[in-house]
């Protein structure tokens, strides 16, 4: 028995997309999945597939939780790490949207892979889209900067990104990637760069930079006004961070007058920019601070 199982297979597929993301080394700030979800609810995506947990993680770091059965105060159940998949087949698109996301696996990634591929195989899929997002010496003072790759000049086109000449460690969506274009299947790859002085923060408007790219492939438009809101506070609250530290404020600075730069530096990659990790502390120290008690 293989580790993909498919619980109710739609009847007509048109076409499908088949999106992914993964939380840990590919989704700095949470944006990636944070994004992928998102695209899930508003096409209201239901479950359909999924893979099991068993051969792929370590769950003494990944461990499950329980919690009580719905209805039940005695009854618990334990909650897997698991892979799920779930399909939308909106009405006013063209063609169907299936969205994957997970933690990134520990184990036999090559094995993983072909699950996902096989998943795509047997549902027609026309394009896998990895989504991710990096960190990277950008300031959050400037639009989202997207970067990626696709085989397909024209996909690349649509997608509006600006190829990464990155070369070394690569997580499960580079894996991924490379096993979808070696097996034939058409890929292409979507990374936000989030500022990496608020790594530890979730980063609403880099999820919402991912959503808004995806829809101009997709041509749809969904509501976006509470990701939007969620961006519009996310930025007062570093206003007022950056007003009440010089340092911060100098930092951004230094970050703001390198961003014409045609790809940003991964921070520790030989940067003369000075190091941030103080900076992080000062930042969620007073996000912590604004909590209320």
């Amino acid at each position: 028995m293989g580790a993909l199982t498919i619980h109710a297979m739609p009847s007509r597929l048109r076409r499908p997309i088949v999106i992914t993301a993964f939380s840990g080394w590919n989704d700095a700030a949470e944006s990636a999945t944070t994004a992928a979800r998102y695209l899930a609810t508003s096409f209201n995506a239901h479950k359909f597939a999924e893979i099991d947990p068993e051969e792929f993680y370590h769950f003494g770091l990944s461990r499950p939780t329980v919690r009580f059965k719905a209805g039940s105060e005695t009854e618990r159940e334990v909650i897997w790490p698991v892979t799920e998949f779930s399909i939308a087949q909106p009405t006013e698109l063209d063609r169907d949207v299936i969205v994957g996301v997970a933690a990134e696996p520990h184990l036999k990634w090559k094995t993983y892979c072909a699950a996902i591929i096989e998943l795509a195989r047997r549902c027609d899929a026309t394009l896998v889209l990895t989504l991710g997002a990096l960190l990277a010496e950008v300031p959050h003072t400037r639009p989202v900067r997207l970067s990626g790759g696709a085989a397909d000049p024209e996909l690349a086109r649509l997608l509006g990104i600006t190829p990464t000449r990155y070369e070394g460690p690569t997580g499960i969506v580079g894996v991924l990637n490379t096993a979808c274009r070696d097996s034939g299947l058409s890929t292409a790859s979507l990374w936000a760069n989030v500022p990496h002085y608020i790594s530890g923060i979730e980063n609403p408007k880099a999820a919402l930079a991912l959503v808004r790219r995806v829809l101009v492939l997709l041509n749809a438009s969904v509501d976006l006004s509470d990701l939007e809101d969620a961006g519009r506070q996310f930025d007062q609250n570093l206003t007022e961070i950056v007003a009440q530290n010089d340092k911060i404020a100098g930092y951004i600075r230094k970050l703001e007058s390198r961003d014409a730069e045609d790809e940003p530096t991964p921070p520790g990659t030989g940067s003369d920019l000075p190091p941030a990790s103080e900076l992080v502390e000062e930042i969620e120290q007073f996000l912590r601070q604004q909590r209320p008690e």
